[in-house]
């Protein structure tokens, strides 16, 4: 039971996750509620999904779904700060019950645990103002051209590889990414928009415009033990009466300044 497969640790070290402990079994929806707890694992580092403020409490997106998913379910909820490569490591092992921190759905994660229906998307887009011709992607690969981004992101290299003739600049932080393109320093930002959304409200002179055409839309979902089948449903209905009430694009708006440009469509049976 508690020994992780050599296909589970070739499936880690191709993800590139942070190396994990051996596999648990996971608890159960019964363990859950008995226990009167949900340990619910957040990124710490990724506003505006979880943050601490000024009072060290945690607030963001990721907060308060957690915080009404346990509501719906009757129990409390117990934060686990996640970085962004222990997500996987976190449910396999049995140190959360789920796993928020836009986790986006793809095929080599779902080996290693399961998902529940999406809760929000990501789309991969053109961040720009009205100062910047283009109405395609493409449009931007061009000589003089400058666009955003932040070290680290995977974006960086996709930019290279797909968008040559542009020159890169890059910053640590999403405000440092929109403060270049609204002083002029840059003329666009392509990554996941949504996220830096929330920044251009800081510089309301500016004219920001999204370019229609996206470059993908990535579906992200609530990561949970695999073989929970009870807890999965569970999650699933209430995710659905979640969407269904506009809970979630409310609270999306909310702490992103403006509505998921691909929003989820509730389905009762998807």
């Amino acid at each position: 039971m508690f020994k992780l497969t050599t296909i589970a640790l070739g499936l880690v070290a191709a993800l590139g996750i942070a190396a994990v402990a051996p596999r648990a079994e996971a608890r159960s929806l019964d363990d859950i509620l008995s226990s009167g707890t949900i340990r619910i694992g957040i990124n710490p580092n990724f506003p505006n999904m979880s943050v601490r403020n000024d009072a060290g409490e945690w607030v963001g997106f990721d907060i308060e779904v957690g915080k009404e998913i346990a509501r719906r379910l009757g129990v409390n909820v117990e934060w686990v700060p996640t970085e962004t490569p222990q997500r996987v490591p976190f449910l396999v092992s049995d140190r959360i019950d789920i796993s928020l921190g836009a986790l986006t759905r793809n095929s080599e994660r779902a080996k290693l645990i399961d998902y529940t229906v999406p809760l929000h998307t990501e789309v991969l887009a053109v961040l720009t103002t009205e100062a910047v011709a283009g109405d395609r992607w493409q449009d931007f690969d061009r000589p003089g051209i400058t666009l955003a981004n932040m070290r680290g992101n995977w974006t960086v290299e996709w930019t290279q590889q797909n968008m040559p003739n542009a020159r890169l600049e890059l910053v640590d932080t999403l405000a440092d990414t929109v403060r270049l393109v609204a002083q002029g320093r840059a003329d666009a930002i392509v990554e996941n928009i949504d996220f830096f959304m929330a920044f251009t409200e800081q510089y309301p002179d500016v004219k920001w415009r999204v370019v229609p055409e996206p470059i993908d839309v990535a579906w992200c979902a609530i990561g949970i033990g695999q073989g929970q089948a009870n807890l999965k449903e569970v999650l699933n209905i209430i995710l659905f009466a979640m969407h269904n009430s506009g809970f979630v694009n409310e609270t999306w708006e909310k702490f992103y300044g403006a509505p998921m440009l691909a929003p989820i469509v509730p389905n009762p049976y998807f």
